[in-house]
């Protein structure tokens, strides 16, 4: 992908020509936190900080939620800006790595630059590009977990959904590199624009700018998780009928993981839809009972 302009073209070398992103290579004597030893421990330090941070606060300072001053907003931005830059890494090495590669297609039987997104090759290495930012991608999933202990100190309550969501991407970014899954690219792609907008969304209601008049947020989460079905679907065709698909053991996993989050979602979302009905047909039974 040629770039006239000087600036872009610098930008397009860091994002994807620079040695440490074209040589990168996942392997646990060489890359931090690429253990199995690592993530388990890391997401139990996770579950018993949330829950000793938690109990702590309920005896020391009963309900009384926690003023944090302009540290969620602050949080918001950078992750806005994390995602944004993975996002572009991605999307840059991503076009290098269809570019520099597309000549040894036929011979592992990938036909189209969509279906290498959605289906790596039987016994691609976790190496490269794409994969340097999957591990950054794995690494940003760290600082989303502080959202969780912002959410305990501000609203005094233990938000368990969120513990088990943020977990659960932790382990899945984990998999991606583990076992170079397919269609983690895409995966990637529209997580972290979803992230772009969601958490510039929070900073900007953090300023005390008026929010929007949808569920903006839920709304993004339930879009980028249908896409994320569409996309496994997709895998799965091409690896019964294309002659297979790199990492499918995984995938198993982060489709059973994926179909969970999607369940919990719209099962908040149910809920929420009754009660706001409850609501209304109350409101409207006590405006009839007032026009008597």
């Amino acid at each position: 992908m040629e770039i006239p302009f000087p600036p872009l073209e610098a930008v397009r070398f860091y994002l994807s020509e620079q040695p440490m992103v074209v040589n990168f290579r996942w392997s646990p004597a060489l890359t931090w936190g690429s253990t199995w030893f690592f993530i388990f421990a890391a997401i139990a330090a996770y579950l018993a900080a949330a829950i000793a941070v938690h109990i702590l606060l309920l005896l020391v300072a009963g309900r009384r939620p926690v003023p944090l001053g302009p540290l969620p907003a602050l949080h918001g931005l950078a992750v806005a800006i994390v995602s944004a830059v993975i996002f572009a890494g991605t999307l840059v090495s991503a076009v290098a790595e269809i570019r520099d590669t597309r000549w040894f297609w036929r011979r592992t039987g990938t036909a189209t630059p969509v279906h290498w997104l959605l289906c790596f090759p039987l016994g691609t290495r976790p190496s490269g590009r794409v994969f340097f930012w999957s591990y950054a991608f794995y690494l940003s999933r760290f600082l989303h977990l502080l959202r969780t202990f912002s959410a305990i100190l501000r609203r005094r309550v233990l938000p368990l959904f969120q513990i088990f969501n943020q977990s659960t991407l932790l382990l899945m970014s984990f998999l991606w590199l583990e076992f170079s899954q397919s269609s983690q690219v895409l995966a990637i792609l529209s997580s972290t624009l979803l992230y772009v907008v969601i958490c510039g969304y929070r900073f900007w209601t953090e300023l005390g700018l008026p929010p929007a008049s949808f569920q903006l947020v839920g709304n993004c989460h339930v879009a980028v998780l249908g896409c994320h079905m569409a996309c496994h679907v997709g895998l799965l065709f091409l690896h019964l009928f294309g002659g297979g698909c790199n990492g499918m053991g995984a995938w198993i996993i982060n489709s059973f993981l994926n179909g969970a989050i999607l369940m919990l979602i719209l099962k908040f979302y149910a809920e929420k839809a009754r009660s706001s009905s409850s609501e209304y047909l109350k409101s409207d039974g006590d405006w009839k009972k007032d026009d008597q």
